[in-house]
């Protein structure tokens, strides 16, 4: 097998087929939107694939590119403008392959040391954006979901450890705003989360953070969690005055910025996170809206010691790498075995460069300005909520829920667009999440004429 020995499809060929379709799929300008097929669509166009005696490289590639590939959305379509997109460099997408053939197990030094190094330095210029010192490092995990979960253990871990005699902290405090991993990750933990009630802005502030600390005892809390870009509205939290009220109670200060961290390459937007540097730890997603492809979370650490302390595992089979001084990526968060899925995201940023990002990050920001100005303007529209980054919400007067929703199913049927309504406090309303550079003001006015 290994060998391609009871294949027809020779090694050869297999590449080719590969090759062929990455490329074809890399030169759509735009890429088809395609759409979801239910799985009795799905048995009948692909049958059966996994059988005793295999269909082979071509068959099986065939499959991929005429049936299941068409039935996945295309998340780099510059009109998918739904959830938060993926918007991948084609130089990240296509080392996403080298990664894929280099068999690199990247949780060690020992094993991955190259890559490791790689990875550090894309982990170093994330650091360096939110102003942490050099000290400060991390680790890539798949999402933002395991990014929360690891940050608050370790937060929960160094709590304990300096807690008074008797004390066990148990609670979690954020803003309803918060993503809904921060839940998930309490229930996992089997932690109390505390809401806080935002400002009118939405934010959550040191303000109200305090009285809801002082309600319950601040030494009950083991971990404040901020947001910096929440994913409905796109809100950045009162960043300095939480850090505050942290520093004044002695709290584990996160920051959730896996979509919105990525603004702090934008110096247009660098004031909304003023305070962020005062965090200690934090997350951003670069398969969002850093250009990497599925699935790169980076969480950093302003003390890593915190983070080994809470995850590293030992085993005798392990000592060889834990009795070692060197930088084991698994050290830092939940989890042992990983691949290494920053590599794509350092190659491009090696590739680019740093400004070509800001330029990139800032171009969809103005793309987003544009959005919100062009529904202020017509007849029919209305914004609601503040623009801080790239989500613009907005409601079309007179539109019920199923109004939105045969908006949203025409547009994609055509082929044309896939933007599904949000809700927000039992209203259905449009949303735009711009992260995509390829996404033009032309691709915004057709969408808002197509809602008629």
């Amino acid at each position: 097998m290994h060998g391609f020995a009871d294949d027809n499809t020779s090694l050869a060929e297999l590449e080719r087929l590969v090759h062929d379709y990455t490329a074809e799929r890399m030169r759509f300008d735009p890429p088809p939107l395609d759409r979801a097929l239910t799985p009795a669509q799905l048995q009948e166009q692909a049958g059966q694939t996994i059988t005793a005696e295999g269909l082979g490289g071509r068959r099986a590639m065939d499959l991929f590119a005429e049936v299941l590939a068409p039935a996945c959305l295309s998340v780099d379509h510059p009109r998918y403008l739904s959830f938060i997109p993926c918007a991948p460099t084609e130089a990240a997408a296509l080392f996403d392959l080298v990664v894929g053939a280099s068999s690199i197990y990247a949780g060690s030094w020992l094993e991955g040391s190259g890559a490791v190094y790689a990875e550090n330095q894309a982990l170093r210029w994330i650091c360096d954006l939110v102003g942490l010192p050099e000290s400060a490092g991390g680790v890539f995990v798949p999402g933002g979901t395991i990014g929360n979960l690891s940050a608050l253990v370790a937060a929960r871990t160094e709590a304990r450890r300096t807690a008074a005699a008797g004390q066990r902290p148990f609670r979690v405090a954020t803003t309803r705003g918060a993503h809904s991993s921060i839940q998930s990750a309490c229930d996992v933990m089997d932690a109390e989360l505390s809401t806080v009630e935002p400002d009118e802005r939405g934010r959550l502030t040191g303000e109200r953070l305090r009285e809801v600390l002082l309600a319950h005892g601040p030494e009950t809390y083991f971990a404040v969690v901020a947001t910096a870009g929440t994913t409905n509205f796109g809100i950045i939290d009162d960043l300095a005055s939480v850090a505050e009220v942290c520093r004044e109670f002695g709290i584990w200060f996160h920051v959730d910025g896996a979509y919105g961290g990525a603004g702090l390459a934008a110096p247009s937007v660098r004031e909304l996170y003023a305070g962020i540097e005062q965090c200690d730890s934090f997350i951003v997603d670069p398969h969002k809206w850093l250009f990497a492809p599925f699935d790169c979370c980076a969480l950093v650490y302003r003390d890593p010691a915190a983070a080994r302390n809470a995850h590293t595992q030992r085993a005798g089979y392990l000592d060889v790498l834990t009795e070692a001084p060197d930088w084991n990526p698994t050290d830092y968060s939940v989890g042992l075995t990983r691949r290494a899925r920053g590599l794509p995201f350092w190659f491009s940023l090696a590739t680019h460069g740093t400004q070509a990002y800001t330029r990139a990050v800032e171009m969809t920001l103005e793309v987003a300005a544009f959005a919100e100005a062009e529904i202020a303007r017509r007849e029919g529209f209305e914004l609601v909520g503040e623009r801080f980054l790239s989500v613009v919400v907005f409601r079309r007067e007179g539109w019920s829920a199923q109004d939105y929703a045969a908006w949203s199913d025409r547009v994609l049927d055509e082929g044309f667009a896939f933007i599904v309504p949000t809700v927000h406090e039992g209203e259905t309303l449009a949303r735009f999440a711009i992260v995509n550079p390829q996404t033009t003001t032309e691709d915004i006015a057709a969408i808002l004429d197509s809602m008629v």
